[in-house]
């Protein structure tokens, strides 16, 4: 078996030490190291090995991506659980390692992306350990533990958590924090001695989820300082932490959150715990792309132009009658739309959020001809029909519910405490799961619908299954990734979007089975400049799910000229909430005119690297999308409120190739917006030619323009 084993993509290397049968410890995760060779690793294993000191155990502390309380190590531990009280504290030897698949003979292997799967024992607890450690092309890593109990008697899990080291220098946290219709609000702190632990314990990945946690040097940015992130995998209950222990030492890592009891193996069973992403930059961007370089890379990733989305909600509500909704779908194919969907209130018993959650059923009071006439209006204008389901919910007020109330998630002899007047079906029931799996089949296999918009309203409160009461959320969740497995299977083509209540369920977990993410209940642009920004800090903007509002806002109650609505949507998978029967000539003519700028870039948008210039003004944004090869960007200048300084001065281009030349000039959709004041380099809209070096250290001066509008910018090599 290999003693040390180095992993390098994209600039990242990964050196893992595996000697003496120890669990793989990591001698360096960051930039790439080059060429080693065995001695070299085995130098830089022993030049990480820290002195004696006082007061502390007798052997040197070895952190292994599993740590191990044997060992010494009085952080927190990767493997926790017990038999009965016993069998607590673990001591795993390895028995086997395997590189992408098969053996390897030598102390050293060196490669490239690979797969490094070490099979480990300790007989004295009777559990056996699968550890895969991925290094992925876009210089991502990903690791995932698997525990087996191989004793009489079962054993219960309580954590497996899979840690990575980082060195001393990262001091600065960037986690999010976020509400409903306010989520992905970044907070940074100081790595102090302890645990900065974010538990989400909502039964849904939450709209305050940390969702990339990262550590970097103190003032990392966006376009530089060293930063190592971690993301949980994982649509349940989950943790990011990072924790400084008082000799120094730090690591990040995450897990699956596990309630009392979840997990309890009988001899012979497997607890797998979710992918755990690790991503290393050279600043935030840096980080970013390669979470979005992989996410392009996998198979399932949505290669096809991303269609223009038109939602009902927030035209017609529960409204739902056929004329109205005809007519919204001609006004939308006369835009250029592509994809129309029919929100929530289409089936049984469905007036309001009080009822009719579970019967998914179609309203033979409001449809009396069924989904057809309207399905058939949409798909004959050249659009997809695309239709919500709530499946995991379920309302108390619903033939579901008398039918089977044992199937509302419960503990403790009570029913929950509503949240939007609903409660949680339990999937984990097979007889529950199988019900809903019939209803969907039964909708989708009737009507020609390309699209679900899936939602999940609620957090789950005493989540327990029927009569036992016994926690059933790491049940749920599998449950649910069961069922959009099975349709996916079932209706090949299928696109889902991931809506929780808004952004409450964003993780890659999720997004192994869907295709688009709602981002924010909230459309307002000014709130979602700040969550599209940071949502990215995760996935490529062709996943967000990002909407022009109507000019007053649903969530906010403010105005916003259509510019920057449509302006601000852009930079995603745009789509539309408006009741379009309300907007004016002018509004119709200059909202074609954005759809239509968003088909000539989208494939730029929805390929290229995402960049985000640093602040030079914490009321102005700047970022955009880079082509792959470098020939061309499209940038958007953000301005979100009133600087104590005027004028702004300069803003910068990242991303471009330092060596060409590039034109930018402004791409204007209507009428200049009142208070625009355009800037001499402007030369009446024909722009400016600077090399990539220049536009990228000195830049250009903003141009006037009242607080709330964005300008769209073109870049291409001359």
């Amino acid at each position: 078996m290999p003693q040390f084993v180095h992993l390098r993509a994209s600039g990242v290397s990964l050196l893992l030490d595996l000697t003496d049968g120890q669990l793989p410890a990591v001698v360096h995760w960051g930039a790439a190291l080059g060429d080693l060779s065995l001695d070299e690793a085995r130098a830089l294993a022993q030049g990480d090995v820290e002195p004696l000191a006082g007061n502390a155990v007798d052997d040197p502390v070895r952190l292994s991506m599993l740590p191990e309380h044997h060992i010494g190590w009085v952080g927190k531990p990767g493997v926790a659980g017990h038999r009965e009280g016993r069998d607590w504290s673990s001591k795993f030897e390895v028995t086997d390692v395997l590189v992408d698949g098969s053996s390897v003979e030598g102390d050293f292997v060196e490669t490239g992306a690979g797969l490094v799967t070490v099979t480990a024992q300790d007989p004295e607890a009777g559990l056996q350990i699968h550890l895969d450690v991925e290094m992925l092309l876009s210089g991502l890593v990903r690791a995932r533990a698997a525990l087996r109990n191989e004793a009489a008697g079962p054993y219960t899990v309580t954590e497996l958590t899979v840690a990575l080291p980082i060195p001393p220098r990262a001091r600065e946290i960037l986690d999010f924090a976020g509400r409903w219709g306010k989520e992905r609000t970044p907070q940074r702190s100081q790595l102090v001695v302890g645990i900065h632990e974010r538990e989400g314990r909502k039964g849904r990945t939450g709209a305050d989820a940390a969702t990339v946690l990262s550590v970097g040097e103190p003032g990392f940015g966006f376009a530089r300082g060293e930063v190592w992130g971690v993301h949980t995998a994982f649509s349940g209950n989950h943790r990011h932490y990072a924790e400084r222990l008082f000799s120094g030492m730090q690591v990040i890592g995450g897990g699956e959150l596990l309630l009392p009891g979840e997990v309890r193996l009988a001899e012979g069973e497997t607890y797998t715990a979710p992918w755990i992403y690790a991503a290393y930059g050279d600043g935030l961007d840096d980080q970013a792309h390669r979470f979005h370089r992989y996410l392009r890379s996998r198979d399932e990733h949505p290669t096809r132009p991303r269609p223009i989305t038109l939602n009902v909600w927030e035209a017609v509500y529960f409204d739902h009658d056929l004329a109205r909704l005809t007519d919204l779908a001609d006004r939308a194919a006369a835009l250029g739309v592509e994809r129309y969907v029919l929100d929530d209130g289409w089936f049984r018993g469905r007036r309001d959020d009080f009822r009719g959650l579970g019967d998914w059923y179609v309203d033979d009071e409001i449809w009396p001809n069924g989904l057809s006439p309207l399905i058939d209006r949409v798909t004959g204008l050249g659009m997809e029909f695309g239709l919500w389901f709530e499946p995991e919910m379920v309302n108390e007020d619903s033939d579901l519910a008398r039918a089977h109330p044992e199937w509302i998630m419960q503990t403790g002899g009570r029913l929950p405490i509503r949240s939007r007047h609903q409660q949680v079906l339990n999937l984990g029931i097979p007889e529950a799961y199988e019900f809903v799996l019939e209803r969907m089949t039964a909708i989708l296999g009737e009507y020609d619908i390309a699209y679900i918009k899936w939602d999940h309203n609620r957090d789950l409160i005493d989540a327990g299954t029927w009569p036992t009461g016994v926690a059933g959320v790491h049940e749920q969740t599998l449950a649910t990734y069961a069922l959009m497995d099975e349709l996916k299977v079932r209706f090949p083509g299928l696109e889902i979007e991931s809506c929780s209540s808004g952004g409450a369920r964003v993780d890659l977990g999720v997004l192994e089975r869907t295709d688009r993410i709602w981002v924010s209940d909230c459309i307002d642009p000014l709130d979602r400049q700040q969550m599209n920004r940071w949502t990215m800090q995760l996935l490529p903007p062709e996943i967000l799910g990002s909407h022009i509002a109507s000019g007053v806002n649903h969530t906010t109650g403010r105005y916003h000229e259509l510019s920057f609505r449509a302006g601000t949507a852009l930079f995603g998978h745009l789509g539309i909430e408006w009741d379009l029967a309300k907007a004016t000539e002018a509004e119709n003519h200059d909202l074609a005119a954005w759809i239509a700028l968003y088909k000539e870039k989208r494939a730029l948008m929805h390929s290229g690297d995402m960049v985000r210039a640093d602040a030079l003004d914490p009321t102005v944004n700047v970022y955009g999308a880079v082509a792959a090869d470098q020939s061309a960007a499209l940038f958007f200048l953000a301005t979100l409120g009133r600087s104590e300084v005027s004028p702004r001065g300069r803003f910068t281009l990242p991303g471009l190739d330092p060596a060409r030349r590039y034109r930018v000039a402004p791409i204007v959709v209507g009428d200049p917006d009142d208070g625009f004041v355009a800037p001499a380099w402007w030369n009446g809209g024909s722009g400016t030619v600077l090399s990539g070096r220049s536009l990228g250290v000195v830049g250009l001066h903003l141009p006037g323009q009242y607080p709330e509008r964005v300008t769209v910018l073109s870049v291409t090599e001359e």
